[in-house]
């Protein structure tokens, strides 16, 4: 098995099929989670509620600064299409990982590599599969900087201008709507170190790619939004600008964050989200580098890829405010530079099946719980399960979040949660002859003790209780 080329193309194809599947069946399988998943869900939801497409809420009447409105507006659309449940929340972004794969494909098939072999590459690169099909706005942000890298190539070693020189501009058009000014610190030093580099003319750059009529295009897509958002939720740019893209990677600890806390990880941290996350590929391709490293500058395009993917990373080393989801666009120079160096790398076979080691994990869960063992999900990070069974026996009944709701319970509950304290308790428990209130396991004793007489508990899950007060 997979000792011949022939065995080995039969089975990348016929993986890429299992996994697409796969992954498919799990965006409808996997509850939506506390807190970054169900968070952008529920942001979503409410812009399908209220119809307001121009400022994104957290909560009814309350501004979400943190982001611009791309993957909001993606999962917002879907609910327009299919309703509001998880697939929906995820289907748009399951879809541009195929677009993406297709694209990228079609480009490497032109230079005679091998389209089935990116894709398996990609979707056996653990935090590209992960995202394939995940509500992050990470996602949208490595679409954009991917079609803003490739289109630069494409305008850079093409003769005659073509639709990739305007997509260039376009791509930093919708990357700017995914992330913000982000894109282009990920993107525009490692293009320019790479011209210098090269020692590509700043003529033949001018040249080349039409700057004039590409920079208009980009203000046309990009520009409405942010001024339109300020007009409306004066304040938004200030905190997106400063707080999220310089106060957030460069001051540890950050404390400005509206919607959460910083995520406070040792410099250079990085470097490790990258070898565990892109296994086993980033292995191969710094080996193979390594062992090129006198013959790297001389191939544009593999000096092209080495910056690209280098570059990211390098960012990042000096912040402490990360996630291991930041190195997701790194993993399409990692997949190209293996496609372009695949006939170089002796065993293939042990490549194939080091590569299968995270779908082939993810496939036995997927069964176990399928087949088998359920409470695996129910023990999950997530309020579904609980809402749903209140949905059912006290579908009327109102309904409380000790202190801070999450946002699993704001979107299941179609955002008829809301928040209790010491101070409304009071209020609440004279005014109604019962209500339920949910509450995270660790905060239960910070309930007034003279209360926690008064509650009953009926239903719980991993993080979670739910609490009956009844007269």
């Amino acid at each position: 098995m997979l000792n011949n080329p022939k065995q080995q193309s039969a089975y990348i194809f016929y993986s890429i099929i299992v996994i697409i599947i796969l992954r498919f069946i799990l965006t409808g399988l996997i509850p939506l989670m506390d807190k970054t998943e169900s968070r952008y869900a529920e942001i979503a939801r409410l812009m399908y509620k209220t119809q307001d497409w121009v400022v994104l809420q957290i909560d009814y009447g309350v501004p979400f600064w943190a982001k611009p409105p791309l993957s909001t507006w993606m999962s917002a659309t879907s609910y327009e299409l299919f309703g509001v449940n998880e697939i929906a929340a995820r289907l748009p972004y399951f879809i541009i990982s195929l677009v993406l794969i297709l694209v990228l494909g079609k480009y490497v098939k032109q230079v005679k590599k091998r389209f089935y072999l990116l894709a398996f590459i990609l979707l056996t690169t653990p935090e590209f599969l992960l995202h394939a099909g995940v509500v992050s706005t990470d996602a949208a942000l490595c679409f954009t900087i991917t079609l803003i890298m490739i289109s630069f190539w494409k305008s850079i070693e093409n003769e005659k201008r073509s639709f990739w020189n305007y997509l260039f501009f376009i791509a930093i058009a919708l990357g700017l709507l995914s992330k913000g000014p982000l894109v282009l610190v990920l993107t525009a030093p490692p293009l320019f170190i790479w011209l210098i580099i090269q020692r590509v003319s700043f003529k033949e750059v001018w040249n080349k790619i039409p700057w004039l009529t590409g920079v208009l295009i980009t203000i046309a897509i990009a520009l409405p939004w942010y001024l339109l958002a300020e007009n409306r939720s004066p304040g938004f740019l200030d905190y997106f600008i400063v707080g999220e893209h310089f106060k957030r990677f460069l001051v540890s600890g950050w404390k400005g964050d509206l919607y959460g806390s910083g995520h406070k990880q040792p410099l250079g941290m990085i470097w490790v989200f990258l070898l565990i996350f892109s296994f086993p590929w980033i292995q191969f391709v710094l080996i193979k580098l390594w062992r090129e490293r006198k013959n790297i500058l001389k191939n544009k395009w593999v000096s092209f890829l080495v910056l690209w993917l280098l570059w990211t990373p390098l960012f990042f080393t000096v912040s402490k405010n990360i996630l291991h989801t930041y190195t997701l666009p790194v993993t399409i120079p990692i997949a190209l530079l293996m496609v372009h160096y695949w006939q170089e790398f002796k065993k293939k076979k042990l490549l194939l099946i080091l590569g299968s080691i995270f779908p082939f994990l993810v496939l036995i869960a997927t069964v176990v719980v399928l087949f088998g063992n359920s409470k695996l999900i129910e023990d999950l990070n997530t309020d579904k399960f609980v809402i749903e069974k209140l949905n059912e026996t006290e579908p009327n009944t109102p309904r409380y979040y000790w202190k801070v709701k999450s946002y699993s319970s704001q979107f299941y509950s179609n955002g008829q949660i809301k928040n209790i304290d010491e101070v409304s308790l009071d209020s609440i428990y004279n005014t109604h002859d019962k209500f339920i209130m949910l509450i995270r396991h660790r905060r239960i004793k910070n309930v007034p003790e003279i209360y926690q007489q008064k509650m009953i508990r009926i239903d719980s899950s991993a993080n979670t209780s739910v609490f009956k007060f009844k007269k």
